[in-house]
């Protein structure tokens, strides 16, 4: 369905974070990528546009420290050390006390799906600004204790469609043909050739539930196959190739030979498809779930499955999932693992469908940019849970500037309070947006100097309407 506490320490100016000339501080400028010629720029071109830029630094802060857990693509860990950041990187995700521990001094944490961000995780975490999450969702992070306090968070929402829908092919094909079971056959040493409930795909019909950027790019592929593509989504959308939206949840179950779930994790998707549906779906139908754990009742399946009402089903997502590869997904994990390994025609994959080299290449530049440019220049665009703020960045032309940033309470009043603390001064350019509670101002002001940024910091930190205040200079 249609992706705090202190910012900072006083302390000693720091050294210029942006050290490299392959990176602009440009929000609309491209990062040079080594690894891919996808997104690089010429040499010439990101000289230039360095050279326009200036190279912001944060007043008052330790070296930004960065945790980037998961195993996050080289792409974005070479994006993040470029600008001179201590960049630590691990494996795997952190069980929550050891995360606590390692979270308390850093200034941006990115992580995969894996790692939970709680309120009582980001409670420790002193020095956070900013989340980068390299992936789709963000539901392993608590975005609303996040805002309050002032830390914007970034996700990558459209980096892995292709990978995802380029599964869902696959498997429609695999389900149809049974190759699943007919490969454990002749791991086994049998051979099995049968043609009975085997299928082209051709000419059959794809429910997709949920038309988003995955959902769409798999109606493409979908129909090139000879497929017709009916779809149902909470928003009128515009349809792709010839595909057509239905009305309800309902027509596109009775409607479809093969349904595949592209949707969010949210209360209303809970247990979206359970006993009831299965009932409003073709006999011998095919269920695929490749979007999250908890939109599918497993146990549901499980019987509509023995019973024949669905001929296979392929599940890349789960209710609960291990935090790291090993021998998990046993009945410990959850109580029905037994019973659904022991279905034919079931193809069971752990969460594998962005898990390409391309795709996690791309989450990692397009997150690890957002990350930059939200420490270099404080912008927030694509933040999922604070204000879309953005400026055009100072340049060398203006050596004497700095960038005030204010994270604030919405409530009455605040604006004048800030204005009347900037008022002595020129203020070249300002923008401020609301989303909920928080408010976030962005204003550029020139002829200052370190004894002026030190006062500005000092009096906005003293504002009871604050929760974060980062200058930028």
């Amino acid at each position: 369905m249609a992706a705090f506490s202190k910012d900072i320490n006083q302390g000693e100016l720091s050294h210029h974070l942006a050290r490299s000339l392959g990176f602009s501080t440009s929000p609309t400028a491209t990062f040079h990528s080594p690894s891919s010629s996808n997104y690089g720029v010429s040499a010439a071109s990101r000289t230039a546009a360095s050279a326009a830029a200036k190279h912001l630094k944060p007043f008052a802060t330790e070296d930004i420290k960065i945790l980037l857990l998961e195993n996050i693509n080289q792409t974005g860990r070479d994006i993040l050390a470029e600008q001179g950041y201590q960049v630590e990187s691990l494996k795997t995700s952190l069980p929550e006390d050891e995360l606590i521990e390692k979270i308390r001094d850093v200034h941006v944490i990115g992580i995969r799906s894996k790692t939970k961000l709680t309120a009582r995780v980001l409670k420790e975490a002193r020095n956070l600004i900013v989340i980068g999450c390299f992936c789709i969702g963000t539901n392993q992070v608590d975005l609303q204790y996040a805002a309050d306090h002032g830390i914007a968070v970034f996700n990558s929402p459209f980096s892995n469609s292709r990978s995802v829908a380029e599964l869902v092919i696959g498997e429609i094909i695999a389900l149809a043909r049974q190759l699943g079971d007919r490969s454990n056959e002749m791991h086994n040493g049998t051979w099995n050739k049968v043609s009975s409930k085997c299928w082209e795909i051709r000419g059959k019909t794809l429910g997709i539930i949920g038309y988003g950027h995955i959902g769409s790019q798999l109606s493409v592929l979908a129909e090139a196959m000879g497929m017709s593509v009916i779809y149902y989504d909470v928003v009128n959308l515009m349809a792709m190739g010839t595909a057509r939206q239905v009305p309800t949840l309902e027509a596109l179950l009775r409607g479809s030979d093969f349904v595949s779930l592209h949707v969010p994790e949210l209360p209303e998707t809970r247990n979206m498809i359970g006993q009831q549906q299965f009932e409003q779906m073709k006999h011998g139908s095919y269920l695929i779930n490749a979007s999250r754990g908890s939109v599918v009742d497993i146990p549901a399946l499980i019987q509509a499955m023995r019973t024949g009402k669905i001929a296979g089903a392929a599940l890349d997502v789960y209710p609960n999932e291990p935090a790291g590869n090993g021998d998990y997904f046993t009945d410990d994990l959850n109580p029905w693992c037994t019973e659904l390994r022991s279905l034919k025609n079931v193809i069971l994959t752990p969460h594998i469908g962005g898990s390409t080299e391309e795709a996690q290449r791309a989450i990692g530049i397009e997150v690890g940019q957002a990350l930059v440019r939200y420490v270099n220049e404080g912008t927030t665009l694509g933040a999922v849970n604070l204000p879309e703020v953005n400026l055009r960045s100072l340049t060398m032309d203006q050596p004497n500037h700095a960038r005030v940033i204010f994270i604030h309470q919405n409530i009455p009043g605040v604006l004048r309070k800030v204005n009347e603390i900037l008022a002595d001064h020129n203020v070249d350019k300002q923008m401020t947006d609301s989303r909920g509670d928080v408010a976030y101002l962005m204003a550029d002001i020139s002829d200052v100097d370190t004894a002026t940024i030190k006062d500005l910091y000092e009096r906005l930190e003293s504002l009871s309407s604050r929760i974060m205040t980062r200058i930028l200079y």
